[in-house]
């Protein structure tokens, strides 16, 4: 049932308990516990929800301010969310931190780090728009060139009034005003992906995160040649046992010179850039809708000889299991089972 709330919103979904609020979100973005803290008094709320292959926005209303715990289960997809207030304000709790929006702000965060979230304020009314993580780890890959994994420590506090503030928020509002009430963007597929990529980028490169500093080195900076070299034997063989000592001495240098050589100008070890290579190789497998190969299948050509390993390591770097990716690529098309 769709039902008008203070203001303009209009919500598909309402209720009059924090349960049955928690169970609509979980129908979208996998099942969570949560616990409310403290006690709203004639708890009211209504969401309006709307999903696509690589965003969802969520606008949301609370008669009143409440705070919660959330626990995500193992099923439950990983994303970063753009919140917007419209009306009162949103605030997430990371250790002894606390992230604060309001009007004329935006906050950002990784479902999974809050120790809980709260909303401020009568009447609050907020839009979130959520990308799915893959998309940003991704985005970091192509943009650092080096492995990740564990938190990107992103400021979550953005001021609207800021340059970066507003080109952040103006793609953001853009993407929200594309897909709300099934908007344009949800007919055009294509597009989606290219401005929300844009969002990604844009993200990356203006918001202070644990690896902004990479940004500054600057252009002109060649790796020098021993450490192309060592890149260049990596990519020829890389479905083959290679080990550190036969890279050095195809580029011609000690593994010692090799290693300062990478941490100099890639910020990383050469196994560690070796591994990024394998990865991104098995990747481009799953991907691939026409590859009929066994998971573990893949994991081997590659050069990954524990699956458990490599499926953990993936995770970290793509924020999905290996399984996820090739299921979300193939859907429902028959395939040999890992």
């Amino acid at each position: 049932m769709t039902e008008k709330s203070p203001g303009d919103a209009v919500f598909r979904y309402r209720g009059s308990t924090f349960d049955s609020m928690i169970e609509t979100l979980g129908e979208v973005f996998g099942t969570f516990d949560a616990n409310l803290v403290g006690r709203a008094q004639d708890f009211r709320w209504g969401l309006d929800l709307t999903a696509s292959e690589s965003a969802a926005l969520i606008t949301g209303y609370h008669n009143e301010g409440f705070q919660f715990r959330a626990q995500w289960c193992s099923e439950a997809t990983e994303h970063l969310s753009i919140v917007v207030p419209r009306r009162g304000g949103m605030a997430v709790t990371h250790g002894s931190r606390v992230a604060e929006a309001r009007q004329g702000e935006l906050l950002l965060y990784r479902n999974f780090e809050p120790d809980s979230i709260s909303m401020h304020g009568q009447s609050n009314l907020i839009d979130e728009l959520v990308l799915n993580w893959p998309l940003i780890q991704r985005t970091i890959g192509e943009t650092f060139d080096v492995p990740f994994r564990g938190s990107l420590d992103l400021s979550p506090e953005l001021d609207l009034s800021t340059p970066v503030g507003r080109t952040i928020g103006n793609l953001t509002e853009a993407i929200i005003d594309g897909i709300r009430d099934n908007g344009p963007l949800c007919q055009s597929p294509i597009a989606m992906v290219h401005i929300t990529q844009a969002l990604a980028d844009v993200v990356i490169r203006m918001v202070p995160h644990r690896l902004s500093h990479l940004l500054d080195k600057k252009p002109c900076m060649i790796a020098p040649g021993h450490v192309r070299r060592g890149i260049e034997f990596m990519r020829a063989n890389i479905n083959q046992p290679i080990t550190m000592p036969m890279v050095a001495d195809a580029a011609g240098v000690s593994t010692r010179a090799l290693e300062a050589g990478f941490r100099g100008f890639k910020d990383t070890t050469p196994a560690a850039y070796l591994q990024m290579l394998r990865l991104r190789a098995a990747r481009e497998d799953l991907l691939d809708p026409e590859n009929h190969m066994l998971l573990k299948e893949i994991c081997l050509k590659w050069g990954f000889f524990q699956f458990g390993r490599f499926s953990a390591v993936y995770r970290a770097h793509y924020g999905e299991n290996p399984s996820e990716t090739r299921r979300r690529v193939c859907g429902s098309y028959p395939r040999r089972s890992s």
